[in-house]
């Protein structure tokens, strides 16, 4: 018998996304090179392929539930965190920023998170600013390189977002998710 099928747009909420909080459910795990991503119809993670590269998934990365993206995926999320989350865990975070991405031409903007319960009181990151460069300068690089063995050059960050922005992409991407539901 195989794993229960979990609808996570049933079972879970995008968050508080007034107070500035969602809920991600991991996908890829901190440093991983197999490109997992939930499959909505059948409402089971899949292997979509393995990364051909040397470069690893410079953070945990997930997706926001009940919301669609630009490219007609659900919304992704970067979690910031030295901790290393399983596929399928659920993390309460907090939003820090938006990385601006396209992907072979469409939107696929990324939201940038820290995890709740992460946060030790004298080192709160409450912005993409209080990251260390050298962690945004590898989020940018693994982004715009990690599809260069099969198709060079199509990806490309086009900047960083605040969290005002960053909110303002997750509220457009909720809205998606509720015209495409009716």
């Amino acid at each position: 018998m195989g794993p229960i099928a979990v609808d996570y747009n049933q079972s879970l909420t995008p968050g508080d996304v007034d107070n500035g909080l969602v809920n991600v459910v991991v996908e890829i795990p901190l440093g991983g090179l197999e490109k997992i991503e939930w499959d909505r119809k059948c409402l089971r993670m899949k292997v979509d392929r393995l990364e051909r590269t040397s470069f690893h998934e410079p953070t945990n990365y997930g997706f926001v539930p009940q919301t669609i993206s630009g490219d007609g995926d659900s919304l992704d999320a970067l979690i910031v965190s030295d901790e290393i989350f399983s596929t399928e865990t659920v993390v309460s975070a907090r939003i820090i920023g938006v990385m601006k991405f396209d992907d072979e031409g469409e939107v696929d903007d990324k939201i940038i998170v820290v995890p709740v319960d992460d946060q030790p009181e004298d080192k709160m990151i409450s912005s993409f600013l209080d990251l260390p460069e050298k962690l945004i300068n590898e989020i940018t690089n693994y982004f715009s390189h990690y599809k260069d063995i099969d198709k060079p050059g199509s990806t490309k960050v086009v900047g960083w977002g605040d969290t005002t922005e960053a909110k303002g992409i997750v509220y457009q991407a909720i809205n998606r998710w509720h015209n495409i539901k009716r």
